[in-house]
């Protein structure tokens, strides 16, 4: 077998964020407030800049993200002039969209993960995310097949910078050169094939014309099917 392992990103390619979570709480919020609400990427930049009090990394453990997370929540109602029970509603919204199904399995991801581990693949996810990644898993039932879990907040690290992908290497032994890869975003796909791994960008619009790109993560088993 000409290759070894293959390593996910997580987000966009195994999972995607469920949409009603995000409605839920908008309206919630805007129920509170009085007035509509949007959290857009500088606002929610900001609101990390707060809950991290300084502190970078943001967090090194579950129970660190828990404290983040339940203090980001209460600045975003304060930054919405929201006056009343403060405490009490950021806990609300902690609890319910803090790993809390906020994540949903692509139609094929379970196939996908059933073939390359009946095939003898290690397998790993690597994911710019929290320390929570492995429980995120674990709570949609995927998490069995896989073992490593390298997130970019407990390595220093972000993709594309080689220090993650190294660092997910050494966790399963194995080679770039004897690993696969998939991203659903190009510019980390691509850093990971200069780092030498055989790497995918996931496009599932079929916009792309990258020569290693695929639609569907079942591609990758018709790629692997041909190499053998």
């Amino acid at each position: 077998m000409k290759y070894k392992a293959i390593f996910f990103d997580r987000d966009g390619t195994l999972t995607y964020f469920d949409k009603k979570k995000e409605e839920w709480r908008d309206r919630i919020i805007s129920e509170w407030s009085g007035k509509p609400f949007e959290l857009s990427y500088e606002k929610m930049m900001k609101l990390f800049e707060l809950a991290s009090e300084g502190k970078k990394p943001w967090y090194r453990t579950i129970d660190d993200e828990r404290t983040f997370f339940q203090r980001f929540y209460r600045f975003l109602l304060i930054g919405e002039d929201i006056k009343q029970n403060i405490d009490r509603r950021a806990m609300v919204l902690f609890e319910e969209l803090w790993c809390n199904k906020d994540r949903v399995l692509f139609p094929e991801t379970i196939e996908v993960l059933e073939y390359f581990q009946l095939h003898g693949y290690k397998m790993g996810v690597i994911s710019d995310t929290s320390p929570s990644l492995e429980y995120t898993l674990q709570q949609l039932g995927i998490a069995k097949y896989f073992t490593s879990f390298t997130a970019s907040s407990l390595v220093g690290a972000g993709k594309p910078s080689p220090i993650i992908f190294n660092a997910a290497l050494e966790a399963q032994g194995v080679s770039a050169e004897e690993s696969l890869y998939v991203d659903d975003c190009k510019l980390e796909a691509d850093g990971a094939r200069e780092q030498g791994f055989t790497s995918f960008f996931l496009d599932r619009t079929g916009r792309s014309s990258d020569g290693w790109c695929i639609q569907s993560l079942k591609q990758l088993i018709n790629f692997v099917s041909l190499q053998n």
